[in-house]
């Protein structure tokens, strides 16, 4: 263990240890212990003296132990928090309570989620069967009352332990479920391969047009397949046509670079392309708002197509090709064995019935456990296909799944959006903030961790401007994630993007050069688009 992952582990247990002792004003207990939960998940994410996806599952098991009803904190403990009802006693407005709310003597209001001040002037006007009927100017329908000042609130957080859990097999986990096994039967038959020389043999043999041929390949692939696999599968195409240049050829650089860099903006183009849009459309159902298969396409993959093209004239310019021929094997025989053309009919129904969700009505994330069911018992895939599932990518969007349910829920997130006045900012403003956030983090660490971390927070604050303005939430969150999917500064910003430095063709200035353009024309082209155009598809 090195010094930063010692420092990591001494943080991010202090924080959780002191957190819910802090003198917070206007959080509970349960949001309190969220803060802590947050910023030890925050703290391991960052600096991983345990694997990313591991943090994750320590987060929902810290919120089955700390947070939830039959816990160590709540279960033994009940919230004398009780809410007024109106009566009519004597001709007069009264308010029934329980009588062990009142059976002290004082009886108090809750000023903010935590604090509590003694109700002045009232009077008992009947009391029978167990409850009391109380009369005074300073109680109100709906007020949270107790007769115990020190309490701290629990309300808002203490769910059952099996709402945490539940979390793992949130419809976007099947959602991302189905495109692994969709992703994983492509590979075995070979799917991905022929399709790949399929596209590749109209560009011809020109270097600018076979660039851009791999590119568009390379993106088509990661908009339904892991991008890691897609760029490690493709990596074996492009390193033989990049042994076969001159080394003196600045264009080897550009081969080797288009891979990474269409993977990572090929992802943005579908909800299962990258795990950053299984976070952001988690957050939006956990906020009442679903986004279709096809709705999130037709905001993205013209997006993706834009920035994709962008980025293959950037390369020409920045690596101008010496050559001026390239010879690929363009040779594919499809496996037409039963179970390969089960995968094919599999495959094609699946995505089709994804893009045609509001023809049909069928919900995305129910279609996407047809391939999960279908595929198996048909023979298709077997166990060893299955355990190659990227089983802790889903571990990783379950647990920050649940972290923002929790902030959500325990008022966590709306106390930390309170610390800063919003309302002075515009709505570009709140895109650009929280897009250069992530941008940055990004950058530094997972981009499914830095989505985990800001898309609670972007949106409970994008909530409020919707309601008090003129401001589009679902189109601003999905421009705050494709941000975060423009992050490609660095070999470890992104895992396509550490497969192509380890090839050796290129190296990290290069990588860096490029990254920081793209990541700029990114940022701009989809901060227009979340005010202009994408508010007119989401309606």
């Amino acid at each position: 263990m090195n010094a930063k992952q010692l420092v990591g582990i001494v943080l991010g247990i202090g924080a959780l240890l002191v957190s819910p002792f802090l003198p917070l004003e206007g959080i509970g207990l349960s949001g309190q212990i969220t803060l802590g939960i947050f910023v030890f998940a925050s703290v391991f994410w960052i600096m991983e003296p345990i694997p990313i996806y591991a943090t994750s599952m320590l987060v929902i098991l810290l919120q089955v132990m700390l947070l939830s009803s039959e816990g160590f904190v709540f279960a033994a403990r009940s919230a004398p928090v009780v809410n007024p009802i109106l009566e009519v006693v004597e001709g007069r407005e009264a308010f029934i309570l329980p009588e062990e709310a009142v059976d002290d003597g004082s009886i108090y209001r809750r000023v903010s989620s935590k604090r509590f001040s003694e109700i002045e002037g009232v009077e008992t006007l009947k009391a029978e069967g167990g409850s009391v009927w109380l009369a005074s100017d300073q109680i109100a329908e709906g007020m949270a009352i107790l007769s115990d000042a020190g309490h701290r609130s629990i309300t808002g957080g203490a769910y059952s332990y099996s709402k945490f859990y539940g979390t793992l097999a949130s419809p976007i986990i099947m959602l991302f479920l189905g495109g692994f096994a969709l992703a994983a039967s492509a590979v075995k038959f070979g799917l991905d391969r022929n399709l790949t020389r399929v596209l590749l043999r109209p560009f011809g043999t020109r270097p600018q047009f076979v660039c851009l041929g791999l590119m568009m390949c390379t993106g088509v692939l990661s908009a339904f397949m892991s991008n890691t696999a897609t760029t490690a599968m493709m990596m074996t195409v492009v390193l033989p046509i990049v042994g076969s240049m001159a080394k003196d050829d600045p264009f080897r650089k550009a081969v080797a670079l288009a891979i990474p860099v269409a993977a990572n903006i090929g992802g943005i183009a579908t909800p299962i392309g990258t795990p950053p849009n299984a976070v952001a459309l988690a957050a939006l159902k956990e906020a009442g708002i679903s986004i279709s298969f096809s709705s999130w396409m037709l905001m993205a993959t013209p997006f993706s197509i834009v920035l994709l093209l962008i980025a293959w004239r950037l390369l020409l310019w920045m690596f101008k090709p010496k050559t001026e021929k390239f010879e690929i094997e363009m040779q594919c025989v499809f496996n037409k064995s039963p179970k390969a053309v089960i995968s094919y009919l599999v495959f094609g129904g699946t995505v089709l019935m994804w893009i045609t969700e509001k023809v049909h009505g069928i919900s995305t994330s129910m279609v996407a456990f047809i391939p999960v069911a279908a595929l198996p018992a048909l023979g298709v895939l077997g166990k060893k296909d299955i355990r190659g599932f990227s089983w802790e990518v889903l571990w990783l969007v379950g647990g920050g799944i649940s972290l923002g349910l929790s902030m959500k829920d325990t008022g966590l997130a709306a106390w930390l959006i309170g610390l800063v006045s919003w309302e002075s900012f515009g709505g570009v403003w709140v895109i650009i903030l929280f897009g250069l956030v992530g941008y940055a983090l990004s950058n530094l660490i997972s981009n499914t961790v830095t989505a985990t971390m800001i898309m609670p927070l972007a949106i409970t604050v994008g909530a409020g401007l919707a309601v008090s303005g003129d401001f589009n939430l679902v189109a601003s969150i999905v421009a705050i994630t494709v941000i975060v999917s423009c992050s490609m500064i660095l070999p470890i910003s992104t895992p396509p993007n550490a497969i192509a430095i380890s090839s050796g063709a290129i190296e990290t200035k290069d990588m860096s050069k490029v990254g920081i353009t793209i990541g700029a024309i990114g940022f701009a082209i989809s901060t227009v688009c979340a005010v202009t155009v994408w508010p007119l598809i989401i309606g």
